[in-house]
């Protein structure tokens, strides 16, 4: 993936309200239509489904340091430690999609978690849940939010030129909370 660059898209204004449920998923139905097992959404940054986190040979292939799995537990997704051994530093997030979740308790672990590994020499980190869609997307933009500074809107546009993503309503909702909280704080 090219070095991602967000030209317009900087400039936008604090001001402007976190969009509305309707228009976020607008915006999650336009871009890139299809998504593969795994995707780049941001320089190292990949979300994809349990089918790639569970393939050892294909982490390796893509050069994983890093797994985020948004769907951590019995009922999901295996991993962590065990799994993965030594090689790949692992935080797992026992979420469900459903929309009352209450996802928004990850968003800073799950967002430094990525945060330090990106800022690792040669990381790249993978995050998943079942499909890769709603959790793992989720956190991803919380991530983008919370650290790259990016609006709610931002970073829906900026994962969607990448792969097909659509959280749940629940989960839009806590993000419009997060981008408020967020713009307020650059406000004062």
């Amino acid at each position: 993936m090219a070095e991602t660059s967000l030209p317009e898209l900087v400039g936008e204004d604090k001001a402007t309200p976190c969009p509305s449920i309707l228009e976020l998923e607008e915006l999650l139905r336009a871009g890139k239509s299809s998504c593969s097992r795994v995707d780049e959404v941001w320089p190292n940054l990949f979300i994809g489904d349990a089918a790639t986190a569970n393939n050892r040979f294909e982490l390796w292939k893509l050069g994983i340091t890093h797994v985020l799995n948004a769907a951590h537990g019995g009922l999901y997704c295996q991993g962590g430690p065990d799994f993965y051994g030594s090689s790949v530093s692992y935080l797992g997030v026992p979420a469900h999609d459903l929309p009352d979740f209450d996802i928004s308790a990850y968003f800073s672990s799950a967002a430094d978690f990525i945060h330090r590994a990106l800022n690792t020499p040669g990381a790249k980190v993978l995050v998943h849940c079942v499909v890769g869609v709603s959790r793992s997307a989720t956190l991803v933009l919380a991530y983008l939010m919370l650290h790259q500074r990016l609006s709610l809107r931002q970073a829906v546009i900026t994962v969607r030129q990448h792969r097909w993503v659509f959280p749940n309503r629940g989960f839009l909702h806590q993000l419009c909370r997060l981008d408020q909280q967020l713009r307020g704080a650059g406000q004062s």
